[in-house]
């Protein structure tokens, strides 16, 4: 396996990547995702991957209830890159993607492969590499309304953990592992920043909140 390979530019990254459709599943930039792989033509695609750049787009189906083969994606997906890798006995591949930047679809290749592939356009999301975090998060409304809302879906969590990670981490690790419908996580995804998300994401958890027969009532104002 390579080692570690950096991208400082758009321009580092390749203009077509294979795709995985995945529904309700988010890939942030500087986040990690562990994917069980089984389907042959997604073991292919890591096959493939790992012989190039080891990039994977990840996307949502534009229609979650679409059963076709191949669904129309949603416009926006995130890239990452393969850093983890094992084999299982049953044929199996785990792989972690490491998030990189988003990109825009700007159209689909027409191809032999068992997987897709779209052209990527990563030009919108430019800031996705840069090294510092964008901010500020407001973090004791975020908490306040994360609680109940943990609670309320029997989430268990570390709550030390989440009250000393950093702001632009923990709202980026909330958007992937909160249970939002697909059409939440994709206005997730596309908060042009790290301070964006976190609003839409406090805005998710007060009216999911609000929303919860056990929690309506019980929350603070505002």
């Amino acid at each position: 396996m390579r080692g570690p390979r950096r991208y400082l530019r758009t321009s580092d990254l390749p203009a077509v990547i294979p795709v995985f459709p995945l529904s309700g599943v988010l890939l942030l930039p500087k986040t990690r995702l562990p994917l069980n792989i089984f389907e042959p033509r997604y073991l292919a695609m890591v096959d493939a991957a790992m012989d190039t750049y080891r990039l994977i787009g990840v996307i949502q189906p534009h229609d979650a209830e679409d059963k076709k083969s191949k669904p129309a994606l949603m416009g926006v997906g995130c890239v990452g890159r393969i850093v983890e890798y094992a084999e299982t006995d049953d044929g199996r591949y785990l792989i972690t993607l490491a998030g990189i930047a988003r990109f825009r679809v700007s159209g689909e290749r027409d191809v032999e492969t068992p997987y897709r592939e779209v052209a990527a356009d990563y030009s919108p999301f430019a800031s996705d590499l840069d090294t510092e975090e964008d901010g500020p998060v407001q973090r004791d409304r975020l908490l306040a309304a994360l609680k109940p809302y943990l609670s309320d879906h029997a989430m268990k969590t570390d709550w030390d953990s989440i009250e000393e990670a950093p702001p632009g981490g923990l709202v980026n690790a909330l958007a992937m592992i909160c249970p939002f419908d697909p059409k939440e996580k994709q206005a997730l995804l596309e908060a042009h920043t790290v301070k964006e998300r976190g609003e839409a994401l406090i805005a998710l958890l007060e009216i999911a909140n609000a929303a919860s027969p056990q929690l309506r009532g019980k929350q603070p104002l505002h």
